[in-house]
């Protein structure tokens, strides 16, 4: 548990404007509870009893300062330079490594750096080293596109994160060719006079198709693809083994009108509802959940293969699941007219949306008709050709109950970003030709409304039963990240208080909606958030604003819901006592932090991806004009994320107009020193495709017009008086 603590103590000591202080205010500016200060002050101990945080003068607290020599991580930078991110905090953050310092270091790699210089830029300590050896390889392996140079041929390495092309020997041994997706083996790193050589161990297939960028995907991000004999010899046991007709133990709701709403391509349907209401009024929510757990037992193949994915992957066009298809688009699937086991919540609620009661239930159901968040919306506005009447008017009622959860979360101090996802449409071989805004009408917000008070009352319950299980978790933002937000909005005209609560949020939110700076609003609310994360600590979710939080709702395509229905089954059999068995067997803190990196691969996975297939469509469009809005400020350009596309791309300074662009950091804002023109995050901006780099996932683009006009030019020979004539 202190491990959560660790990481944001860290993080709150590195940031920029973090100033000395004790250990009491530490815990307030992050939030800690007072049930939580034991595990806050153990964190504390163990980080400074490792040397990671100095206690000085007045029990002001710090990071260490930065000796002669330390080990951090490289990432080199297009231009030569690069930074090393010490493994070990310090209070002068990344160390600047001039060009020819480099060691031949590649992006990743550990290295030993000895500090050559410490001084202030902008007011902040800044350190300058030089790389003395490189003590370990981040790896061997890369993915890149084989070109066929006058030097010879090369390999550019896909990403951004290795810049220099890779010399590579003998391309006919694999029979590659000019152009080719291909996997390279390193031999020799770069020196100052030499690129790296390697060596091609697979052709993937030609550069820019879609089978193609789906395998460099896999290799990039090490995704786990086919399942092992063992795997798909008991998931084919289990499918052969269902017998729904005879369900023991489990209440038969098989008669109940309960339907499933997703997307249009899923077919891993997880939840299912039912709603009903008693003579009271009161309403009767059932939210069913597929009974993974029935089939995958702990510790067996299919437990440890999902375990080690963590999740599904869903990138555009391909997935990647959790557990073999038999399963996850079969047995376990709640498929429409067919028997599925499942475990079920029953919250019963006022006609105010106040949780009255609850149960739990593992059940038998059949899904009476399978719905697209499209059709639902499309029902709900009165076209219901199609739709069975029962399911019309659950539906309706399913609507009116989640306006009514919604009203009571947002008072509550529920807080929605608006930040809207791009969907691409993809022709057959898998380009992407064009994108719209994905959909977001109401139906999305009821299955998400039902989700959350499911996942709350199962981690309610495990609470209550004093169950260890893993948790979703998201920390309540640090003070200085709140002030930051503050300051930036105040640019924006809005105002925040000192440390703003969930309500200031709200307020702010709703303020800037169908502005034109609502997405920078959002956005910049979002990254001062922490991400939310699994771990057994009992902290709570912040945004959500829910004191006990769990997810429940997925176990089809996540590993944490699985472990969760194990801790629900153990109540449902009457056995505290198993469930502190498997729980004493697991190490929840390192699960926890395993499936949260498996989360964020996919996430990664999925946005490289989207990337690569979007900058393939632009790279045909150059020229063509976009409309965008700023995102990002930095002291080399603006970046624009196209409103219709979601991608970003950037504006150098140089074509933002002639003038002399700098960027003020306290002010939020570039600004032109002649003009006087300034440059706000969330200001709309037309612009063209000035160029596209797909390896590099580059998007280089310019204003249509300049923003300022050029100074008028003066004459540089003075002009000549005129003789006055003489009178005579």
């Amino acid at each position: 548990m202190p491990e959560i603590f660790k990481k944001r103590i860290i993080e709150l000591l590195k940031h920029a404007d973090y100033e000395p202080a004790k250990l009491p205010q530490l815990a307030k500016a992050l939030g800690v509870s007072s049930q939580n200060y034991p595990a806050f002050k153990l964190a504390f101990d163990q980080l400074r009893q490792a040397g990671h945080v100095v206690i000085g003068a007045g029990n002001l607290i710090s990071l260490p300062s930065l000796a002669g020599q330390i080990v951090g991580t490289f990432r080199a930078n297009p231009k030569g330079f690069g930074f090393v991110t010490p493994l070990e905090p310090s209070a002068h953050g990344d160390l600047f490594i001039p060009p020819k310092a480099t060691a031949n270091a590649m992006t990743g790699d550990i290295v030993a750096v000895k500090i050559t210089q410490k001084g202030k830029r902008a007011g902040q300590m800044r350190c300058s080293g030089e790389i003395i050896e490189v003590l370990e390889r981040a790896q061997n392996r890369l993915v890149g596109t084989l070109l066929k140079e006058p030097q010879g041929w090369l390999v550019q390495p896909d990403g951004s994160s290795f810049v220099e092309p890779i010399s590579v020997d003998d391309v006919t041994a694999k029979g590659a060719r000019q152009k080719d997706k291909v996997v390279i083996e390193i031999l020799s790193y770069p020196t100052e006079k030499y690129l790296a050589r390697g060596v091609i161990i697979e052709v993937l297939g030609k550069a820019g198709r879609y089978d193609s960028e789906i395998k460099s995907i896999i290799h990039q991000f090490h995704l786990p693809t086919d399942f092992d004999d063992a795997c798909l010899e008991q998931a084919r046991a289990a499918a052969a083994e269902f017998a729904p007709q005879h369900p023991r133990t489990r209440e038969d709701v098989t008669g109940k009108v309960i339907i499933t709403i997703d997307p249009p391509d899923a077919k891993d349907f997880d939840d299912a509802i039912s709603l009903e209401k008693d003579s009271k009024g009161d309403w009767t929510l059932g939210v069913h959940i597929a009974d993974v757990s029935f089939f995958v037992p702990q510790n067996s193949p299919l437990d440890a293969e999902a375990k080690n994915r963590g999740n599904s992957v869903y990138l555009p066009g391909k997935t990647f699941p959790m557990l073999p298809e038999v399963l996850s688009n079969g047995i376990c699937s709640l498929q429409p007219d067919q028997k599925r086991f499942v475990k079920s919540v029953y919250l019963t609620y006022d006609r105010h949306g106040n949780v009255l009661s609850r149960r739990f239930a593992n059940s038998i159901m059949c899904s009476t008709q399978r719905l697209t968040y499209q059709q639902a919306d499309r029902t709900l506005k009165g076209h219901t050709k199609g739709i069975r009447p029962e399911v019309i008017e659950l539906l309706k009622d399913m609507e009116t109950l989640s306006r009514a959860i919604e009203k009571r979360r947002a008072e509550n101090g529920m807080i929605h970003l608006d930040l809207p996802e791009t969907e691409l449409v993809m022709d057959k071989s898998g380009r992407v030709v064009d994108a719209h805004p994905a959909d977001t009408s109401y139906p999305h917000t009821i299955i998400e409304m039902f989700m959350v008070e499911a996942n709350e009352a199962v981690a309610s319950l495990l609470d209550r039963l004093n169950i260890p299980f893993i948790r979703r978790i998201h920390p309540e933002p640090d003070a200085l990240s709140m002030k930051n937000l503050a300051q930036l909005v105040r640019g924006f005209g809005y105002h925040l208080p000192r440390n703003p609560d969930r309500t200031a949020i709200q307020d702010l939110l709703a303020a800037v909606k169908d502005k034109d700076c609502s997405f920078a609003v959002n956005l910049a609310v979002l990254r001062s958030f922490e991400k939310a994360q699994y771990a057994p600590l009992h902290i709570g979710h912040f945004a959500l604003a829910s004191t006990h939080y769990c997810h429940f709702t997925s176990p089809i395509r996540r590993y944490a819901d699985l472990l969760v229905h194990r801790n629900l089954e153990c109540h449902l059999q009457s056995r505290l006592d198993l469930a502190n068995d498997i729980s004493a067997g697991l190490d929840l803190a390192e699960i926890g932090k395993h499936i949260t990196f498996t989360e964020q691969r996919a996430e990664d996975a999925e946005d490289e991806l989207t990337t690569v297939l979007i900058l393939q469509m632009l790279s045909d469009k150059i020229g063509e004009e976009l409309d965008c809005v700023v995102t990002g400020l930095t002291n080399f350009g603006v970046f624009a994320q196209s409103r219709k596309l979601g991608i970003d791309g950037l504006i150098r300074l140089t074509d933002l107009g002639p003038d002399e662009w700098k960027f003020n950091t306290s002010a939020h804002c570039i600004i032109g020193h002649r003009s006087g023109h300034t440059i706000r995050l969330g200001q709309p901006l037309k612009v063209f495709i000035v160029s596209v780099n797909v390896p590099a996932r580059q998007l280089n683009l310019a204003p249509v017009k300049p923003l300022v006009k050029a100074p008028m030019q003066q004459s540089k020979s003075k002009p000549r008086k005129k003789k006055r004539k003489s009178k005579s």
